[in-house]
């Protein structure tokens, strides 16, 4: 365990807690211009319950992850590299979807906030209160989830990656009072842009260590009984060094480039490494490179991939 393992986290909590940080930024914009800033408490109030409720999920998933993996429990060889995999798989679904549909959501991210905030200005005090609050709340949770199942998805690698988080969460935060409070000019376009491109090739990584792990998980549960010999069919006969399930090896850099020493550690932790890639490894990388990527640059090249839900009055403007 190095600190390169709290990279990955860092560099999806800080995309994330910018594109939270926008949303808090607009609504306390439109809350002082619309001369509501005593209301400004319900913001601050859904900022902390959305990152206590990100927290209480985290410790949930966390919790159930050690119950499930105990070494005193039936198949629990199987079950933590399973687990892992399980959760590595619903972190890469999250997030290809979130690259891809708030690529595409962007532009109208301004325009939604407001109209949100407008609606909830029209109501009483209180209930204006509570639907700031919700908005907030909701923005900052579903960015947090997000990074929480990474973070539960990596749990073999201890408290690193939390501390990544905090880091990433920390940066995103003073970003925001960088824009909002002091002025300062950012091109926060190109960040996302950047960010993105490090953030699929971080995903592309999940998907490598999501193979191995479930390579892991059936090549033990194989081993637990005659039965279940023939679920790996790609036997130790065949070469040397061996997967259950992945195929032969592509590449063997384990003197050239270990993963477990600087800079392949780094690798590993920003885009998936492997001192050891075998055939499926590799096919699964390329193809999601190839189909997860082409759709996010294709949203950045101007086409829409996914429906959205457009700007009322910029349908109706002339083209």
């Amino acid at each position: 365990m190095s600190f390169s393992d709290a990279l990955p986290t860092f560099v999806i909590t800080l995309r994330e807690g910018v594109e939270a940080a926008l949303v808090v930024g607009i609504v306390l914009a439109c809350l002082k211009k619309a001369r509501h800033s005593q209301l400004n408490y319900w913001v601050y109030a859904g900022i902390g319950s959305g990152i206590a409720a990100s927290s209480l999920v985290g410790v949930l998933f966390a919790r159930m992850f050690q119950f499930l993996s105990n070494s005193n429990l039936p198949y629990a060889p199987v079950m933590e590299p399973l687990l892992e995999a399980g959760f590595s798989l619903i972190a890469i679904a999250m997030l290809s979807w979130m690259l891809i549909w708030m690529t595409q959501q962007a532009k109208f991210l301004k325009t939604e906030v407001e109209g949100a905030v407008s609606n909830a200005l029209t109501k009483n005090k209180i209930p204006a209160g509570w639907g700031i609050f919700s908005l907030i709340f909701i923005a900052v949770l579903r960015e947090g989830f997000e990074t929480v199942l990474f973070i539960v998805a990596k749990f073999q690698e201890g408290l690193i990656p939390a501390f990544g988080a905090l880091a990433g969460l920390g940066v995103a935060a003073g970003i925001g009072v960088l824009l909002f409070k002091w002025g300062v000019k950012i091109n926060i376009r190109k960040f996302f842009q950047y960010m993105g491109v490090l953030l699929l090739l971080i995903v592309a990584g999940l998907v490598v260590s999501a193979l191995g792990n479930l390579d892991q998980a059936m090549s033990a549960f194989s081993q637990l009984n005659r039965q279940s010999e023939a679920l790996c069919f790609y036997y130790e006969r065949f070469a040397k060094i061996h997967s259950c399930v992945l195929g032969p090896l592509v590449w063997n850099t384990t003197k050239v480039l270990p993963d477990d020493l600087f800079p392949g550690a780094v690798f590993k932790a920003l885009f998936g490494y492997t001192d050891k890639l075998f055939v499926v490894q590799g096919i699964a990388y390329i193809t999601f490179l190839v189909s997860v990527g082409g759709l996010y640059f294709q949203n950045l090249a101007g086409r829409e991939i996914l429906p959205s839900r457009k700007n009322p009055q910029s349908a109706k403007a002339p083209n």
